[in-house]
Protein backbone atom coordinates (compact mmCIF):
# COMPACT_ATOMS: atom_id res chain seq x y z
CA UNK A 1 0.00 0.00 0.00
CA UNK A 2 1.65 3.60 -0.63
CA UNK A 3 1.96 5.52 1.92
CA UNK A 4 0.19 8.74 2.75
CA UNK A 5 0.02 11.19 5.58
CA UNK A 6 -2.56 13.84 5.98
CA UNK A 7 -2.50 15.67 9.52
CA UNK A 8 -6.54 15.86 8.34
CA UNK A 9 -7.71 12.17 7.51
CA UNK A 10 -9.64 10.75 10.05
CA UNK A 11 -8.44 7.36 9.79
CA UNK A 12 -4.69 8.76 11.12
CA UNK A 13 -7.05 10.96 13.99
CA UNK A 14 -8.12 7.15 15.08
CA UNK A 15 -4.60 4.96 15.33
CA UNK A 16 -1.82 7.32 14.07
CA UNK A 17 0.91 5.02 15.31
CA UNK A 18 1.40 1.86 12.38
CA UNK A 19 1.17 5.12 10.20
CA UNK A 20 4.24 6.83 11.98
CA UNK A 21 6.09 3.81 11.67
CA UNK A 22 5.92 3.43 8.46
CA UNK A 23 7.07 7.53 8.18
CA UNK A 24 10.12 6.18 10.42
CA UNK A 25 11.04 3.52 8.58
CA UNK A 26 10.28 4.23 4.67
CA UNK A 27 10.15 8.17 4.53
CA UNK A 28 11.35 9.89 7.50
CA UNK A 29 11.44 13.20 5.46
CA UNK A 30 7.94 12.98 3.70
CA UNK A 31 6.34 15.29 1.28
CA UNK A 32 3.12 15.89 1.23
CA UNK A 33 2.83 17.50 -2.90
CA UNK A 34 -1.15 18.33 -2.49
CA UNK A 35 -1.04 19.80 1.08
CA UNK A 36 2.62 21.67 0.31
CA UNK A 37 4.38 20.12 3.32
CA UNK A 38 7.08 17.94 4.69
CA UNK A 39 7.29 16.03 8.06
CA UNK A 40 10.17 14.65 10.19
CA UNK A 41 8.87 11.50 11.86
CA UNK A 42 12.28 9.92 14.18
CA UNK A 43 13.25 11.35 17.41
CA UNK A 44 16.59 12.53 16.63
CA UNK A 45 15.09 14.35 13.50
CA UNK A 46 12.20 16.33 15.84
CA UNK A 47 14.02 17.18 18.70
CA UNK A 48 17.08 18.66 16.41
CA UNK A 49 14.22 20.86 14.97
CA UNK A 50 12.67 21.91 18.08
CA UNK A 51 15.62 23.01 18.83
CA UNK A 52 17.56 24.76 15.85
CA UNK A 53 15.13 27.42 15.88
CA UNK A 54 17.78 29.59 13.13
CA UNK A 55 16.88 26.56 10.49
CA UNK A 56 13.09 25.86 11.65
CA UNK A 57 11.50 28.96 12.16
CA UNK A 58 8.18 29.13 14.09
CA UNK A 59 7.33 32.85 13.00
CA UNK A 60 4.17 31.57 10.45
CA UNK A 61 2.72 29.92 13.40
CA UNK A 62 2.34 26.48 14.43
CA UNK A 63 -0.49 25.49 12.97
CA UNK A 64 -1.15 24.71 9.03
CA UNK A 65 -4.84 26.32 8.58
CA UNK A 66 -4.61 28.47 6.25
CA UNK A 67 -6.39 31.12 8.99
CA UNK A 68 -3.92 30.97 11.17
CA UNK A 69 -0.41 30.39 9.85
CA UNK A 70 1.38 33.19 8.22
CA UNK A 71 3.32 36.42 9.82
CA UNK A 72 0.24 37.24 12.09
CA UNK A 73 0.17 33.42 13.86
CA UNK A 74 1.37 35.16 16.54
CA UNK A 75 -1.86 37.13 17.69
CA UNK A 76 -3.91 33.50 18.23
CA UNK A 77 -0.44 31.62 19.89
CA UNK A 78 1.72 34.55 21.18
CA UNK A 79 5.65 33.83 21.61
CA UNK A 80 4.85 30.47 20.47
CA UNK A 81 4.68 31.85 16.96
CA UNK A 82 7.91 34.00 17.29
CA UNK A 83 11.71 33.32 17.25
CA UNK A 84 14.41 35.03 19.01
CA UNK A 85 14.59 37.58 20.25
CA UNK A 86 11.01 38.39 20.11
CA UNK A 87 10.46 35.42 21.55
CA UNK A 88 12.82 35.79 24.31
CA UNK A 89 11.49 39.14 25.11
CA UNK A 90 7.65 37.96 25.09
CA UNK A 91 8.27 34.64 27.14
CA UNK A 92 10.38 36.48 29.59
CA UNK A 93 7.76 38.89 30.18
CA UNK A 94 4.87 36.74 30.36
CA UNK A 95 7.21 34.41 32.67
CA UNK A 96 7.48 37.17 35.26
CA UNK A 97 3.53 37.01 35.80
CA UNK A 98 3.54 33.24 35.28
CA UNK A 99 5.32 32.54 38.10
CA UNK A 100 6.38 28.56 39.60
CA UNK A 101 4.89 30.39 42.87
CA UNK A 102 1.67 31.26 41.13
CA UNK A 103 1.13 27.89 39.72
CA UNK A 104 1.96 26.29 43.20
CA UNK A 105 -0.73 28.27 44.69
CA UNK A 106 -3.23 27.18 42.64
CA UNK A 107 -2.94 23.44 44.01
CA UNK A 108 -5.53 24.09 46.79
CA UNK A 109 -8.16 25.19 44.52
CA UNK A 110 -7.19 22.77 41.83
CA UNK A 111 -8.72 20.63 44.37
CA UNK A 112 -11.40 21.90 45.49
CA UNK A 113 -13.04 22.55 41.47
CA UNK A 114 -11.66 18.87 40.71
CA UNK A 115 -13.53 17.50 43.96
CA UNK A 116 -16.52 19.07 43.19
CA UNK A 117 -16.92 17.83 39.73
CA UNK A 118 -15.66 14.26 40.97
CA UNK A 119 -18.58 14.15 43.53
CA UNK A 120 -20.95 14.53 41.28
CA UNK A 121 -20.10 12.10 38.62
CA UNK A 122 -19.03 9.35 41.04
CA UNK A 123 -22.27 9.94 42.77
CA UNK A 124 -24.17 8.75 39.29
CA UNK A 125 -21.74 6.46 39.23
CA UNK A 126 -22.03 6.86 35.33
CA UNK A 127 -20.73 9.46 33.13
CA UNK A 128 -18.85 10.76 30.69
CA UNK A 129 -15.23 11.22 31.79
CA UNK A 130 -14.34 13.80 29.59
CA UNK A 131 -17.84 15.92 29.49
CA UNK A 132 -17.72 15.74 32.91
CA UNK A 133 -14.42 15.66 34.28
CA UNK A 134 -11.30 16.23 31.60
CA UNK A 135 -12.95 19.44 29.57
CA UNK A 136 -14.32 21.26 32.81
CA UNK A 137 -11.30 21.31 34.98
CA UNK A 138 -8.44 22.88 32.63
CA UNK A 139 -10.64 25.48 31.53
CA UNK A 140 -11.70 26.42 35.01
CA UNK A 141 -8.18 26.35 36.12
CA UNK A 142 -7.42 28.37 33.69
CA UNK A 143 -10.08 30.80 34.30
CA UNK A 144 -9.04 30.98 37.75
CA UNK A 145 -6.11 31.98 37.12
CA UNK A 146 -6.53 34.51 34.51
CA UNK A 147 -9.02 35.81 36.83
CA UNK A 148 -12.81 35.09 35.13
CA UNK A 149 -15.32 35.28 37.93
CA UNK A 150 -17.10 31.89 38.54
CA UNK A 151 -20.17 32.82 37.20
CA UNK A 152 -18.87 33.69 34.04
CA UNK A 153 -16.80 30.74 33.66
CA UNK A 154 -19.26 28.23 31.86
CA UNK A 155 -19.42 30.77 29.23
CA UNK A 156 -16.35 30.98 28.82
CA UNK A 157 -15.60 27.39 28.51
CA UNK A 158 -18.71 27.30 25.66
CA UNK A 159 -16.52 30.20 23.75
CA UNK A 160 -13.05 28.15 24.18
CA UNK A 161 -14.61 24.72 23.01
CA UNK A 162 -16.27 26.48 20.30
CA UNK A 163 -13.24 27.88 19.20
CA UNK A 164 -11.12 24.52 19.36
CA UNK A 165 -13.91 22.57 17.62
CA UNK A 166 -13.40 21.47 13.88
CA UNK A 167 -15.79 20.51 11.39
CA UNK A 168 -15.24 17.27 9.24
CA UNK A 169 -13.66 17.87 5.95
CA UNK A 170 -12.51 20.97 6.48
CA UNK A 171 -9.32 22.25 6.15
CA UNK A 172 -8.99 25.58 7.89
CA UNK A 173 -11.19 27.45 11.13
CA UNK A 174 -14.71 27.14 10.68
CA UNK A 175 -16.63 30.11 10.92
CA UNK A 176 -18.08 29.48 14.04
CA UNK A 177 -15.03 28.90 15.65
CA UNK A 178 -13.61 32.65 14.48
CA UNK A 179 -16.97 33.99 16.03
CA UNK A 180 -16.45 31.99 19.45
CA UNK A 181 -12.37 33.46 18.78
CA UNK A 182 -14.36 37.33 18.56
CA UNK A 183 -16.52 37.02 21.26
CA UNK A 184 -14.08 35.63 23.61
CA UNK A 185 -11.86 38.80 22.19
CA UNK A 186 -14.10 40.90 23.69
CA UNK A 187 -15.03 39.67 26.81
CA UNK A 188 -10.79 39.33 27.64
CA UNK A 189 -10.93 43.15 26.26
CA UNK A 190 -13.44 43.94 29.02
CA UNK A 191 -11.85 41.90 31.94
CA UNK A 192 -8.80 43.79 31.29
CA UNK A 193 -10.38 47.07 31.34
CA UNK A 194 -12.24 46.40 34.71
CA UNK A 195 -8.30 45.22 35.97
CA UNK A 196 -6.69 48.28 34.88
CA UNK A 197 -9.17 50.07 37.04
CA UNK A 198 -9.62 47.65 39.63
CA UNK A 199 -6.25 45.12 39.90
CA UNK A 200 -6.17 42.29 41.77
CA UNK A 201 -4.45 38.97 42.71
CA UNK A 202 -5.00 37.43 39.27
CA UNK A 203 -2.83 37.02 36.35
CA UNK A 204 -4.89 39.47 33.84
CA UNK A 205 -3.90 41.94 36.67
CA UNK A 206 -0.03 40.88 36.64
CA UNK A 207 -0.07 40.91 33.07
CA UNK A 208 -1.47 44.24 32.75
CA UNK A 209 0.69 45.77 35.27
CA UNK A 210 3.98 47.52 33.71
CA UNK A 211 5.55 47.56 37.20
CA UNK A 212 5.02 43.72 37.54
CA UNK A 213 6.33 43.06 33.83
CA UNK A 214 8.31 45.75 33.33
CA UNK A 215 7.53 47.10 30.32
CA UNK A 216 3.69 47.32 28.99
CA UNK A 217 1.62 44.88 26.54
CA UNK A 218 -0.52 45.90 24.14
CA UNK A 219 -4.02 44.76 24.22
CA UNK A 220 -3.32 42.67 21.13
CA UNK A 221 -0.49 41.06 22.83
CA UNK A 222 -2.23 40.49 25.97
CA UNK A 223 -5.10 39.02 23.97
CA UNK A 224 -2.79 36.38 22.46
CA UNK A 225 -0.82 35.45 25.71
CA UNK A 226 -5.10 34.55 27.14
CA UNK A 227 -5.47 32.79 23.81
CA UNK A 228 -2.51 30.75 24.32
CA UNK A 229 -3.97 29.85 27.70
CA UNK A 230 -6.96 28.82 26.14
CA UNK A 231 -5.42 26.31 23.94
CA UNK A 232 -2.60 25.38 25.09
CA UNK A 233 -3.18 25.57 28.63
CA UNK A 234 -6.55 23.84 28.51
CA UNK A 235 -7.36 21.70 25.44
CA UNK A 236 -4.15 19.65 25.97
CA UNK A 237 -4.55 18.84 29.74
CA UNK A 238 -8.43 17.99 28.55
CA UNK A 239 -6.70 15.41 26.36
CA UNK A 240 -3.77 14.36 29.22
CA UNK A 241 -6.22 13.12 31.73
CA UNK A 242 -8.56 11.46 28.67
CA UNK A 243 -5.79 9.29 27.41
CA UNK A 244 -4.30 8.45 30.90
CA UNK A 245 -8.27 6.93 32.35
CA UNK A 246 -8.18 5.24 28.85
CA UNK A 247 -5.10 3.79 28.94
CA UNK A 248 -4.97 2.31 32.19
CA UNK A 249 -8.55 1.09 31.63
CA UNK A 250 -6.89 -0.94 28.31
CA UNK A 251 -3.96 -2.04 30.42
CA UNK A 252 -5.01 -3.62 33.67
CA UNK A 253 -1.76 -4.16 35.34
CA UNK A 254 -0.57 -0.27 34.55
CA UNK A 255 -3.72 0.41 35.65
CA UNK A 256 -3.10 -2.03 39.23
CA UNK A 257 0.41 0.11 39.63
CA UNK A 258 -1.80 3.91 38.90
CA UNK A 259 -4.19 3.21 41.48
CA UNK A 260 -1.12 1.88 43.76
CA UNK A 261 -0.24 5.17 44.00
CA UNK A 262 2.15 5.40 41.19
CA UNK A 263 0.75 8.95 39.66
CA UNK A 264 3.76 10.37 38.32
CA UNK A 265 4.67 7.02 36.21
CA UNK A 266 0.67 7.25 34.94
CA UNK A 267 0.91 10.70 33.83
CA UNK A 268 4.95 10.84 31.99
CA UNK A 269 3.88 7.39 30.46
CA UNK A 270 0.51 8.66 28.92
CA UNK A 271 2.37 11.93 27.81
CA UNK A 272 5.21 9.63 26.20
CA UNK A 273 2.57 6.73 24.79
CA UNK A 274 -0.05 9.34 23.61
CA UNK A 275 0.55 12.64 23.83
CA UNK A 276 -2.18 15.07 23.19
CA UNK A 277 0.15 17.64 21.02
CA UNK A 278 1.38 15.20 18.23
CA UNK A 279 1.86 17.64 15.45
CA UNK A 280 3.85 21.21 15.55
CA UNK A 281 4.33 22.97 12.59
CA UNK A 282 7.70 24.88 11.40
CA UNK A 283 9.03 26.67 8.18
CA UNK A 284 12.18 26.30 6.93
CA UNK A 285 14.68 29.17 7.01
CA UNK A 286 16.83 27.66 4.22
CA UNK A 287 17.66 24.23 2.54
CA UNK A 288 17.90 21.68 4.55
CA UNK A 289 19.22 18.08 3.69
CA UNK A 290 17.92 15.51 5.76
CA UNK A 291 18.96 11.26 4.87
CA UNK A 292 19.76 12.72 1.40
CA UNK A 293 16.24 14.74 0.72
CA UNK A 294 16.67 18.41 0.53
CA UNK A 295 13.86 20.73 2.15
CA UNK A 296 13.71 23.71 0.54
CA UNK A 297 14.00 26.74 2.07
CA UNK A 298 10.62 28.36 2.75
CA UNK A 299 8.75 24.96 3.13
CA UNK A 300 5.94 24.20 6.01
CA UNK A 301 7.55 21.27 8.09
CA UNK A 302 5.30 19.25 10.53
CA UNK A 303 7.33 18.03 13.67
CA UNK A 304 5.51 14.62 14.56
CA UNK A 305 5.87 14.45 17.88
CA UNK A 306 4.02 11.79 18.35
CA UNK A 307 6.18 9.75 16.50
CA UNK A 308 9.42 10.64 17.57
CA UNK A 309 8.07 9.47 21.37
CA UNK A 310 7.37 5.86 19.85
CA UNK A 311 10.90 5.80 18.90
CA UNK A 312 12.43 2.37 19.44
CA UNK A 313 15.84 3.56 19.16
CA UNK A 314 14.90 5.95 22.09
CA UNK A 315 12.08 3.85 23.90
CA UNK A 316 12.20 -0.02 23.85
CA UNK A 317 9.12 -1.49 23.03
CA UNK A 318 7.55 1.39 22.70
CA UNK A 319 4.15 0.29 21.51
CA UNK A 320 3.98 -0.99 25.39
CA UNK A 321 2.26 1.21 27.72
CA UNK A 322 4.67 0.63 30.92
CA UNK A 323 4.60 2.99 33.80
CA UNK A 324 7.64 1.74 35.32
CA UNK A 325 9.69 2.63 32.26
CA UNK A 326 12.26 5.64 31.60
CA UNK A 327 9.93 8.53 30.61
CA UNK A 328 12.48 10.94 30.97
CA UNK A 329 13.51 11.91 27.07
CA UNK A 330 9.87 12.56 25.69
CA UNK A 331 9.03 15.66 24.09
CA UNK A 332 5.70 16.18 24.75
CA UNK A 333 5.83 19.54 25.79
CA UNK A 334 8.44 20.53 23.64
CA UNK A 335 12.15 20.98 23.66
CA UNK A 336 14.76 23.84 23.59
CA UNK A 337 13.12 27.74 23.92
CA UNK A 338 9.80 26.50 23.05
CA UNK A 339 9.00 23.87 26.25
CA UNK A 340 5.72 24.10 27.02
CA UNK A 341 5.72 27.08 29.83
CA UNK A 342 2.50 25.82 31.24
CA UNK A 343 4.01 22.56 31.81
CA UNK A 344 4.14 22.29 35.43
CA UNK A 345 0.46 23.27 35.40
CA UNK A 346 -0.66 20.67 33.05
CA UNK A 347 1.44 18.04 35.61
CA UNK A 348 0.13 19.43 38.47
CA UNK A 349 -3.77 19.52 37.26
CA UNK A 350 -3.20 16.23 35.88
CA UNK A 351 -1.91 14.92 39.22
CA UNK A 352 -4.36 16.24 41.72
CA UNK A 353 -7.06 14.67 39.16
CA UNK A 354 -5.65 11.17 38.80
CA UNK A 355 -4.76 11.01 42.88
CA UNK A 356 -8.30 11.56 43.84
CA UNK A 357 -9.60 9.33 41.43
CA UNK A 358 -7.18 6.51 42.72
CA UNK A 359 -8.21 7.60 46.13
CA UNK A 360 -12.19 7.20 45.66
CA UNK A 361 -12.94 5.07 43.05
CA UNK A 362 -12.19 0.77 42.83
CA UNK A 363 -9.55 -0.11 40.23
CA UNK A 364 -12.03 -1.90 38.41
CA UNK A 365 -13.95 0.51 36.49
CA UNK A 366 -15.46 0.29 32.88
CA UNK A 367 -15.49 2.30 29.66
CA UNK A 368 -18.26 1.20 27.07
CA UNK A 369 -15.91 0.77 23.79
CA UNK A 370 -19.71 1.87 21.40
CA UNK A 371 -19.79 5.77 22.95
CA UNK A 372 -16.27 6.13 22.73
CA UNK A 373 -15.30 8.92 20.31
CA UNK A 374 -12.48 10.52 19.62
CA UNK A 375 -11.59 14.77 18.66
CA UNK A 376 -10.73 15.21 15.03
CA UNK A 377 -8.19 17.87 15.22
CA UNK A 378 -4.88 18.74 12.99
CA UNK A 379 -2.46 18.88 15.90
CA UNK A 380 -4.65 17.69 19.23
CA UNK A 381 -5.17 14.21 19.52
CA UNK A 382 -7.55 12.92 21.92
CA UNK A 383 -10.85 11.89 23.50
CA UNK A 384 -14.40 13.90 22.38
CA UNK A 385 -16.03 11.20 24.79
CA UNK A 386 -15.07 8.24 27.47
CA UNK A 387 -18.52 6.90 29.16
CA UNK A 388 -17.91 5.33 32.23
CA UNK A 389 -18.96 3.23 34.81
CA UNK A 390 -17.50 3.64 38.36
CA UNK A 391 -17.86 1.79 42.11
CA UNK A 392 -16.63 4.30 45.23
CA UNK A 393 -14.11 2.60 47.21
Amino acid sequence: MDLFFSPYDYEFHNDPYPLYARLRAEAPVYRNDELDFWALSRYSDVTLAFRDFEAFSSTNGVMIEPSVWGPDAWKFVSFVAMDPPRHTRMRSLVSRAFTPRRVAALEPRIREIAGKYLDVALDRGSFDFMADIAARLPMDVISELIGVPEPERPEVRRLADQMLHREEGMRDVPPAAMEAGLALSEYYLTLLAARRRSPSEDLISALADPATLGASLTDEELLAVLFLLVGAGSETTTHLLGSAWYWAWRYPAQRTGAFDGNITGWIEETLRYDNPAQVVARTATKDLDLHGVQIPAGAKVLLLAGSANRDGLVFPDPDHYDLGRDTSKHISFGNGRHFCLGAALGRLEARVVLDQLARHVQPGYEIDPAGISRVHSVNVRGFAALPTSVKPR
